[in-house]
């Protein structure tokens, strides 16, 4: 068997958003590093573009109709971080259908055995919410991957696990009233959006289906990791999704010029591990869907290791992390929500 199963499309680099930190380097700079490594022995795909129905699940048509106007009419400024070029609409459409694809391999029968996998393509995804692109996003991918699952899967449960340095705000947003994803986020606060405070728990029967775990400027291994151990993994253990997705952006690394926390290449590294091994304690599958990360050096060889990391054929070590006091006062907020038990 393969490594995993990773699902890439040239249409990436049709996204023309010129001098943009996002930019058409980002996915050239990751697939460089791959096949410099022979792709790590994964089974490496082509996407297919997601389609309407799959979109429209989280989007609403206006949006997706938008989008594509926009792309055939040469492009736009939607807003001064969001551009739609004449390639854009169909790199957006590979990109959830990446995610689309992704989920069919982990869940489906005729990949049977397929326990990891990624989808890596641009535009990222996170911050587009139902009726609105923004933050570089056009599509939110990993929550049309989500609510495939559950659409076509017959999954209950699916955790979205977000470590980008910015909120995914369009993430949050769509799922914010629902029980049947679980969405998880350390990011930095301060900071663009300016969504995902702590006290954002979700809504309604979705309420405690959030959480947000904001972290200061200048946050690193420390906190990424303690936040990983203590708080994300315990939760996994205790929701028991049929599937786990994590948001990746590797844009909280100390040298990327869009952010100000600190983590390292063994901190990213680290947090693969722990998600790694949670995946394989639930014993369900787990797909890691790239986001944002700006310094193209960080961000290839950050993907080469998450995937080498959780595509290894024997788990890795993965050491005692301590409690940071940030965690513990996430800790302590859960004790007062339906995850009690856990604190």
């Amino acid at each position: 068997m393969p490594a995993g199963v990773l699902f890439h499309h040239p249409s990436s680099l049709e996204h023309d958003t010129g001098g943009h930190p996002e930019n058409a380097r980002r996915i050239a700079a990751v697939e460089q590093a791959l096949r410099e490594r022979d792709w790590l022995g994964w089974d490496v795909r082509l996407s297919p573009a997601a389609s309407r129905s799959a979109i429209a699940a989280v989007h609403s048509i206006e949006h997706i109709e938008r989008i594509e106007a926009l792309s055939r009419r040469g492009g736009a400024m939607i807003d001064i971080d969001t551009i739609v070029s004449p390639g854009s609409f169909e790199a957006a459409r590979h990109a959830a259908g990446g995610c689309v694809a992704l989920v069919d391999a982990l869940l489906g029968p005729s990949d049977g055995g397929v326990a990891v996998g990624a989808s890596l393509h641009r535009p990222p995804g996170h911050h587009a919410e139902r009726a609105q692109a923004m933050g570089f996003c056009l599509f939110d991918n990993v929550a049309v991957g989500a609510q495939h699952a559950l659409d076509a899967h017959g999954a209950q449960r699916v955790m979205i696990f977000d470590w980008d340095v910015h909120h995914g705000n369009g993430t949050n947003a769509i799922f914010h009233a629902r029980d049947d994803v679980l969405f998880c986020s350390i990011h930095q606060s301060p900071l663009y959006p300016g969504t995902g405070p702590a006290s954002d728990a979700g809504s309604g029967v979705g309420e405690g289906f959030t959480v947000n775990m904001p972290v200061p400027a200048g946050s690193g291994d420390d906190v990424f990791l303690s936040h990983v151990a203590h708080v994300v993994r315990p939760l996994a253990l205790a929701y028991e999704p049929d599937l786990l997705l994590v948001s990746a952006g590797y844009d909280a690394h100390a040298d990327d010029p869009l952010g100000s926390c600190v983590v390292s290449d063994t901190g990213f590294v680290g947090m693969a591990a722990l998600i790694g091994a949670c995946s394989r304690e639930l014993g369900v599958p787990l797909g890691i869907v790239l986001e944002g990360g700006y310094d193209l050096a960080v961000l290839s060889r950050s993907v080469v290791a998450t995937l080498e990391v959780v595509g290894a054929s024997a788990p890795l070590g993965v050491p005692a992390v301590p409690v940071h006091p940030l965690t513990r006062r996430v800790q302590q907020r859960l004790a007062a929500s339906r995850w009690a038990a856990l604190a």
